[in-house]
């Protein structure tokens, strides 16, 4: 695939806004369709980004043969779903996070795309981000040597009303999905996914996660305390200590400005991003560049972490308790 790629966004929230909003401001890209469960909604969104055509249904938009790629935007409990239509069609796809509401239908997202040859891949803008990327890299390169410690929180104050979707369990509400997936996959980003996990909530009426802590553990002895909230407003940091040395992210770890290289016996050292931090153009191009390649997978955000990091969000939600309405009917295997 050469030249422009050919955009088709599903659903018409906040995160869908940003995307676009980002694609139409990259000379390689254009937006050519949208969808929505309305026509109303999905026409007022293409009038807002200039988009020629709306869609009604999804449907409609996966069988356009002028797409290229499909962005899934909806909320997590409808990933399974709109991304399956899509690579169904024969789309490829990239999936905002979390990828699913479970390991189980991301192993089913992921069977698909393979079994068809068709690209996916989980929206983590965090790991296409050249900070976040160049801390990876000096940590793998042994800059701090061997990894002790992992710290990381996403926490918001809210409060968020009880009909507000972060406190609605049929859509994958809670803290955990849409904050704690940010810390989790910091984590596993730098040391593969862990060996034991421990995790503590604060559940709200409604049966989802407010507030939860989360210790992960690995044979090497390096361990990994997070925690995630909808109702405390964290520092939002993150740091990683080594034998060696020490990588500290400010506030806003997931779109950082700036990191910290401290080398024992060193002066600090610090990293800065030249781009807007809070861009999301970078997975945008990373899907793009994949396309262009004919590969399946990136090797930036690959499926085997988005798996991997699935099971582990599973893990916690059975320490703290929380299931989904769609998963008390199926019988876990």
């Amino acid at each position: 695939m050469g030249g422009t790629v050919r955009w088709g966004v599903l659903a018409t929230g906040g995160i869908a806004e940003r995307f676009t909003a980002d694609l139409r401001s990259m000379p390689d890209a254009e937006v050519v369709a949208v969808a929505s469960r309305t026509e109303a909604s999905a026409k007022a969104f293409a009038d807002r980004f200039g988009i020629s055509r709306a869609y009604g249904e999804w449907a409609a938009l996966v069988a356009d043969e002028d797409v290229d790629v499909i962005y899934v935007a909806t909320p997590h409990h409808a990933h399974r779903a709109a991304a399956g239509l899509a690579l169904e069609a024969g789309k490829a796809v990239l999936c905002e996070k979390a990828l699913t509401l479970n390991a189980r239908e991301a192993e089913e997202l992921v069977t698909l795309a393979r079994d068809r040859g068709l690209f996916l891949m989980e929206a983590m803008w965090m790991y296409c981000n050249p900070l976040i990327r160049r801390a990876a890299e000096l940590v793998r390169d042994g800059a701090i040597g061997e990894i002790r410690t992992v710290q990381a929180d996403f926490g918001l104050a809210g409060p968020f009303a009880p009909d507000h979707r972060l406190r609605d369990p049929a859509v994958g509400g809670g803290a955990l999905l849409d904050l704690g997936v940010y810390p989790v996959s910091f984590a596993q980003l730098l040391l593969g996914e862990p060996d034991s996990v421990q995790a503590h909530a604060l559940l709200s009426p409604e049966g989802v996660d407010l507030n939860t802590g989360m210790l992960l553990g690995w044979a090497s002895g390096a361990s990994a305390l997070l925690s995630c909230s909808i109702v405390a407003d964290t520092p939002l940091t993150a740091s990683v200590t080594g034998s060696e040395g020490r990588i500290d992210f400010p506030r806003g770890f997931f779109f950082p400005e700036r990191f910290t290289l401290l080398r024992n016996g060193q002066e600090p050292r610090e990293y800065v991003n030249e781009d807007d931090p809070h861009s999301l153009r970078h997975e945008a191009a990373e899907v793009m560049r994949c396309l262009r390649a004919g590969e399946t997978e990136s090797p930036l955000v690959p499926l085997d972490g988005s798996l991997a990091v699935m099971r582990t969000l599973d893990a916690v939600r059975d320490r703290i308790g929380v299931r989904y309405p769609s998963e008390l009917a199926v019988t876990p295997a």
